[in-house]
């Protein structure tokens, strides 16, 4: 139970380990560690989705230390949750950060015209405040039945609310940065990896905190995420970066979730499969049958 005690086992196999802390019972221990199992759902990708414009976006480029982004022209739709992937150090916070206003590109070309609301990769407690007094500045609707039930409670902040900012974990710190983010009037949120720091159920929540919140309230929603299944859970679009790590790196512009995972895993040449008991991604060794089959008919993410 976080904050109160844990449970340490002797060394189990990888996908028993995995598959027995995902089940929350401990089968040699005789121990639960859970309520409820945490379940993994295949996800068909999304079709169907709103054609309405948001903001369209220049072709542009920014330097800065060495590095180069050039980014493809592209739009993001009222509603939607657009996915960013790419490796390390192509570009993608460099994209948001263009994006949220807070650097300009080379040309100084775009212009956004629209309310932005933004979660920074590096989340930090930078003033002596309550997670309640932070919050409050940010919405004084804080207690109102909406936030509790869509915001605090599923997010685990009620327990938190007269803990001091700077006395949180990384965990915490980080889902009251999600929080904030989508609590401000905005009309495009930018969260830029906002499962760093929480575990496998802490993240499944963010993934339909930030569905709900697009879909219910017409928002548009740009997130950056290193958690494949993490994206496909959340995404309607999916935005992949490329090029060298530190020297330069490449926006394409949105594509399909099923077109965008194919480009992304070829790239890298990786495949994914489906655990038979919890039906988590698990990633098929290189030149096995399934890689090999897959890679044959180009599916390396939607593949049942």
């Amino acid at each position: 139970f976080p904050g109160v005690y844990g449970v340490v086992t002797a060394a189990k196999s990888a996908r028993v380990g995995i598959n027995q802390y995902l089940s929350g019972y401990l089968a040699e221990e005789n121990i639960r560690i859970r309520e409820k199992r945490i379940e993994f759902e295949i996800f068909q990708p999304k079709e169907g989705m709103s054609e309405k414009v948001l903001i369209e976006y220049p072709s542009f480029k920014k330097s800065l230390n060495g590095f180069t982004l050039m980014a493809e022209k592209g739009d993001i739709r009222v509603g939607e949750v657009l996915g960013v992937v790419g490796a390390n150090a192509t570009g993608k916070s460099t994209f948001i950060k263009v994006l949220a206003g807070i650097i300009e590109d080379d040309d100084r070309s775009v212009k956004l015209n629209v309310k932005v609301s933004y979660k920074p990769q590096y989340v930090r407690a930078e003033i002596e405040e309550t997670v309640e007094s932070f919050l409050r500045k940010i919405n004084p609707m804080i207690y109102s039945s909406y936030v509790k039930t869509e915001f605090l409670k599923p997010m685990q902040l009620e327990e938190l609310m007269d803990r001091n900012l700077q006395d949180l974990s990384g965990g915490e710190l980080q889902r009251v940065a999600i929080v904030a983010c989508l609590l401000r009037e905005a009309d495009l949120y930018l969260l830029d990896e906002p499962t760093a720091h929480l575990d496998v159920e802490q993240r499944g929540e963010v993934a339909r905190l930030i569905r709900r919140f697009a879909l219910n309230n017409s928002k548009s929603v740009l997130v950056v995420d290193h958690d494949i299944y993490f994206i496909d859970m959340v995404s309607d679009r999916l935005m992949l970066f490329e090029g060298i790590p530190g020297v330069e790196g490449f926006a394409r512009s949105a594509k399909g979730m099923r077109e965008g995972m194919n480009a992304f895993l070829s790239k890298l040449g990786i495949t994914f499969r489906r655990d038979e008991d919890t039906k988590r991604p698990r990633v098929n060794k290189p030149d096995s049958r399934l890689d090999r089959e897959q890679k044959a008919v180009g599916e390396y993410y939607y593949y049942i």
